[in-house]
């Protein structure tokens, strides 16, 4: 569900250029860092009787930029609840770059500034936990699952996942070095199959788009993927997609620039809200 910001939106892109633009960005908003103790905010003294009311009127009002790195396939949902947390803090700002988890990861180890790292599988997690870019343990909020992407109506008539074997079709897979494409490579695995793709993608939407443009006839892509797409390609789940279900870890990043705000954001995407809505995108309660 498509909901208005109070504000545009910048999805940021990792290239060269953007890291400049990133270490700008994070001196700026460093400025409206939340994330230090409130130790001013205790109980007011009984005989005032206004401890609530002083502790509500001392809180740290969080502000500045929110920047979220996370996997393509959180892109719908991420938005929804960038949007959410806005309206919820004004003055606050979420930016997105979305992609492929192991080139984020790549890219927070590599010095890039951000403030939270949601990864679709806990491998590529590690490469930021095991470089002690991260705050505490990742925490665990959604699963996801593998369905094939098919052109409109199905024409092909795909039904298993042995059917993409079928040296006629155009099969699109996620590179093996991406969550979606090791998950593939697990159920493939499972089936005993082995395919030729005619491309590996570096994340999950692309691969989608390559059905979605019919430059392919199929893909092996997330449920959440084919549902975000609409009637623009059709799914068919297998069984074999239970043995390759990808966990979605979420984590405070060590050198976060706007922590406080970080945490809140964190916050809501593990709250009932944000399961409601990322359950409402097609994922799996963690």
């Amino acid at each position: 569900m498509t909901r208005s910001a109070p504000r545009t939106r910048r999805t940021l892109q990792w290239t060269g250029a953007g890291v400049a633009a990133l270490l700008a960005l994070g001196a700026c908003s460093s400025s409206g860092d939340s994330s230090s103790d409130d130790s001013s905010s205790g109980s007011a003294s009984p005989s005032t009787g206004a401890s609530v009311s002083a502790s509500a009127d001392t809180a740290p009002k969080l502000s500045g930029t929110v920047t979220v790195f996370a996997a393509a396939s959180l892109k719908e949902s991420f938005t929804t609840l960038g949007a959410e947390f806005e309206r919820a803090h004004p003055g606050t700002e979420v930016t997105f770059n979305f992609g492929g988890s192991d080139s984020l990861a790549a890219g927070i180890t590599g010095g890039a500034p951000a403030d939270v790292f949601a990864a679709a599988s806990a491998k590529t997690m590690a490469l930021v936990t095991d470089a002690h870019d991260a705050v505490g343990t990742p925490a665990t909020f959604v699963r996801n699952q593998l369905e094939i992407a098919t052109l409109p109506g199905n024409p092909d008539r795909v039904a298993t996942l042995r059917d993409l074997d079928d040296s006629g079709l155009k099969v699109v897979l996620c590179d093996r070095t991406v969550p979606c494409g090791a998950a593939a490579q697990k159920a493939l695995d499972a089936a005993g199959l082995t395919l030729t793709p005619v491309s590996y993608e570096q994340d999950v939407k692309s691969a989608l788009t390559k059905v979605e443009l019919k430059e392919a006839d199929a893909a092996v892509v997330y449920k959440t993927d084919v549902k975000a797409a609409g009637d623009k390609v059709e799914g068919v789940e297998f069984p074999e997609s239970a043995e390759a279900v990808n966990d979605y870890p979420i984590a405070l990043l060590k050198d976060a620039p706007n922590a406080g705000a970080a945490k809140a954001f964190i916050e809501l995407v593990r709250s009932a809200e944000g399961l409601r809505v990322l359950t409402g995108a097609g994922f799996l309660k963690p």
